[in-house]
């Protein structure tokens, strides 16, 4: 019998990023348009998605703003 394995996604749309930051969609765009979420998004075949490991950075971090956030992934080069 094979077992079955549970892929972890690499990039995640606003609704999935907002509950695995457990606050709503339109907070997270709110954060994102006021720049208190760190974390960019990528543009990948028309959709923005954000890197779940750069979310869990982002929040290890303590949720800095995001001009803070871009110094400190440049200080790490990260």
């Amino acid at each position: 019998m094979s077992e079955i394995q549970t892929i972890e996604p690499l990039l995640l749309s606003a609704a999935k990023a907002a509950h695995l930051l457990g606050i709503s969609r339109a907070h997270f765009y709110s954060m994102h348009s006021s720049g208190t979420l760190g974390p960019q998004p990528m543009r990948l075949g028309g959709r923005v998605l954000w890197s779940i490991d750069e979310l869990k950075r982002w929040v290890d971090a303590d949720c800095p703003q995001r001009q803070k956030w871009v110094q400190i992934r440049r200080t790490n080069n990260v």
